[in-house]
């Protein structure tokens, strides 16, 4: 086969011009949170706040078993409604996440003051915890 000049330098132009396309959107593309497959714990701080309306949609109520996790498990909406156990040194309790807590770390969670008190007492207002998906 025979190939001139000019079809070469074509294809050498569309070839870079793919490449530098693709380098430069690589830098606008956001990779989406990981979330531990093999239900790896995690570990953090426990709080309370007053429930209410929470992002997944549902309006649930103090009384509950529930819990506000950070926003970079919470992000993807993939989290809504799974369960997950928390422990304490005074406790352990079973929650459903149903809300977004934008000031928490990765491993915080905020529960409603029903779970809270499962694990520690009201007066604390922040234990230490670990958690898991269940």
């Amino acid at each position: 086969m025979y190939f001139s000049s000019s079809s070469s330098k074509l294809g050498f132009y569309l070839i870079t011009l793919f490449v530098m396309l693709a380098l430069i959107s690589s830098n606008y593309v956001k990779a989406l949170p990981l979330h531990r497959r093999d239900g790896g714990s995690y570990s953090g701080d426990g709080t309370f706040y007053t429930v209410g309306l929470g992002s997944c949609g549902q309006t649930n109520s103090d009384t509950e078993m529930v819990a506000a996790l950070s926003s970079s498990l919470m992000s993807s909406g993939d989290s809504c409604g799974k369960q997950l156990t928390a422990t304490s040194d005074n406790g352990s309790v079973t929650v459903k996440a149903v809300d977004t807590c934008p000031s928490c770390a990765e491993g915080d969670i905020d529960f409603s003051p029903a779970a809270f008190e499962k694990l520690g007492s009201l007066d604390e207002g922040r234990i230490s915890i670990q958690w898991s998906f269940n």
